[in-house]
């Protein structure tokens, strides 16, 4: 009788077996997989598509297809973003290895430019971090007249950093061509407004469809993580 239960939960189920003390436990037999765990998705669909975050379509090349790319759309003058920096430093800060976490400037008008050339200016400077926040404290807080280079530069100097070094970066270039590449982008992801994020350059998480900051950053990392499983199955098909 015990022979024939067991051939028959063999039969049925190829990843039960008979352990010695009569149990039955899970077998993982070399080229068998069950179609249930096959068949499983890796990441639990907590937030819908269409919903809390948005497709684009079609998908926006990153910067290093190697990792996944994160990136946070902002402006200097909205100061719901100079509000986001309060969780999202420190959520950026935790983020693994695989992970790229990038700002764009976003230029909704020609005014714009400007903003978007002091942010990477003071980027290849090696200044953002300490920078960044001051940026926005001076714009939105402080309410200084910074609308052009040299105002800018004249500001930067009270920080140590001298005027010539910023203006060369500003006018550089490298500084032109990132602007260049970020408004592109930002177009193509369809930013409508101020802050939103972006995933591997497929999905867009806004403040509205999301429901809040700290909610746009648990919609953005379910994303990553499903963007880093879809990476796993890619590469395990390819075995």
């Amino acid at each position: 009788m015990k022979k024939m239960i067991a051939t028959l939960v063999l039969t049925i189920a190829p990843c039960l077996v008979f352990a010695g003390d009569g149990s039955v436990e899970l077998a993982k037999p070399n080229g068998f997989e069950s179609a249930a765990i096959k068949s499983a998705p890796a990441v639990v669909e907590k937030y819908k598509l269409g919903k809390q975050y948005q497709a684009i379509t079609p998908p926006v090349r990153t910067n290093d297809p190697d990792k996944i790319e994160v990136v946070e759309a902002f402006s200097y003058v909205c100061i719901h973003c100079e509000h986001f920096e309060a969780k999202i430093e420190p959520w950026a800060a935790k983020l693994p290895a695989d992970v790229d976490f990038q700002r764009a400037p976003v230029i909704f008008n020609e005014g714009a430019q400007v903003f978007a050339r002091v942010y990477y200016s003071l980027k290849l400077l090696n200044v953002l971090p300490q920078m960044h926040p001051v940026v926005f404290k001076a714009v939105l807080d402080e309410k200084k007249d910074l609308k052009n280079e040299k105002q800018f530069a004249e500001f930067f100097a009270g920080f140590g950093i001298k005027e010539r070094d910023f203006l060369q970066q500003y006018n550089s270039f490298t500084v032109q061509s990132l602007v260049q590449r970020d408004d592109a982008n930002v177009r193509s992801y369809g930013i409508t407004g101020t802050p939103e994020m972006v995933v591997d350059g497929k999905y867009r998480v806004s403040m509205q469809d999301a429901g809040g900051p700290q909610e746009v950053l648990n919609v953005v990392s379910f994303l990553i993580e499903k963007e880093r499983q879809a990476r796993m199955a890619k590469a395990s098909s390819k075995k």
